[in-house]
């Protein structure tokens, strides 16, 4: 059997030492890099205010890849639609996509700071293959940070309330589709409509991202990697809310996850010892520090209250040598019944972070699952 195939969420890391140009590069780089191994998908994530991660504007960086690379699918993971309008982004990737057309995935995201639904969701079976599923992690604290307050004076207009997150979507797809019409207008975006992108919600849990994925009968990516605790829930609701239509006849599902790979298992751990205190950075609302070196990260003065809080996201970073990742994976895979696997890895240098594709890339497509 054909194991599914793997992708690539490029947060554009910073290093420690390093500089936001180094950044930047080594992002275009990766993607070409990864085009060479057989990733199928190169996504930016959006962030914002985070020093450690220059994700600011997935467009940008899309249109920088896809100048490099010939194959590769690009495309964002996801655009914060909290603080964007429908229109702003169809016109963005209609851009891009004038110049690459049919590489471009358009994944769309509700945005920070808005709390998690509290819509009941189907209760799915825990997993039985090994797959740790965490208990849930408390996300009040971040939401009651200032810095969530100062996200949002600086990314919204004063007074501006995002629409309902459906009501986006349906906008969106009118636009791209030159249906949107509103009080008897027609509004047709330009660059936009008729672009040949495919489209993508993203999702932490089986809330409102994953209904409006499966009533839309769009493709869904479950976030694994960022809130482990709910992707079993995440998957059974877009399933259960699925209806066929024009882009699938199916549920569609691809599911992240945090890796490292080197030659052997504790080189691996070498290389991600700095990930822990850049996950704390994040989790205090901080904002993400550049990514330590080994030597940085074991020099960081850890609290119980400290280990709790990152507990999770540790738990569930999959690191070792390429069989050992490649084992664990295939339990992600298994109980998620994912259709592709989104891979997501930092290093402190971009070396160890290209190695790490290329170990992972020849044993997942080497041995038959």
């Amino acid at each position: 059997m054909t194991r599914v195939p793997l992708s690539v969420l490029d947060l554009v890391p910073v290093s420690s030492g390093s500089t936001t140009a180094d950044a930047v590069r080594n992002a275009v780089d990766l993607a070409r890099r990864t085009e060479e191994f057989g990733y199928r998908r190169y996504w930016f994530a959006e962030h914002h205010l985070n020093p450690g991660v220059l994700g600011s504007s997935p467009s940008v960086l899309i249109a920088l890849a896809a100048a490099a690379t010939s194959r590769i699918r690009l495309g964002s993971a996801g655009f914060q639609l909290g603080h964007r309008t429908a229109l702003s982004v169809v016109e963005e990737v209609g851009l891009v996509d004038a110049l690459h057309p049919g590489r471009i995935d358009l994944g769309l995201g509700r945005s920070s700071g808005r709390p998690p639904s509290t819509q009941a969701t189907p209760a799915p079976a825990r997993p039985s293959n090994g797959l740790v599923v965490p208990k849930p992690f408390s996300f009040a604290r971040l939401l009651g940070s200032p810095r969530i307050a100062l996200h949002q004076r600086l990314l919204q207009l004063p007074g501006a309330q995002p629409p309902d997150y459906g009501e986006q979507i349906d906008d969106l797809l009118a636009l791209l589709h030159g249906t949107y019409q509103y009080e008897g207008v027609e509004g047709h975006a330009s660059p936009g409509e008729g672009a040949d992108v495919e489209l993508w919600i993203l999702g932490s849990s089986g809330g409102q991202s994953a209904t409006v994925a499966g009533e839309r009968g769009l493709r869904f990516a479950a976030n694994y990697h960022v809130a482990p605790a709910g992707v079993l829930e995440a998957v059974a609701a877009y399933r259960a809310a699925f209806r066929p239509s024009e882009y699938l006849d199916a549920p569609y599902v691809s599911v992240s996850a945090d890796v490292v790979v080197a030659d052997d298992d504790a080189t691996a751990r070498e290389l991600a010892a700095g990930y822990a205190p850049w996950v704390r950075s994040i989790r205090t609302a901080a904002g993400a520090i550049a990514f330590p070196t080994p030597a940085e990260a074991a020099a960081f003065p850890w609290t119980e209250e400290d280990r709790e809080l990152v507990a999770d996201r540790l738990e569930t970073q999959f690191v070792g040598a390429p069989d050992t990742v490649a084992r664990r994976l295939l339990e992600l895979q298994e109980a998620t019944d994912a259709d592709e696997l989104v891979v997501t890895t930092i290093t402190h240098d971009h070396a160890d972070r290209v190695r790490s594709y290329e170990l992972l890339a020849k044993e997942w497509n080497s041995v038959a699952s």
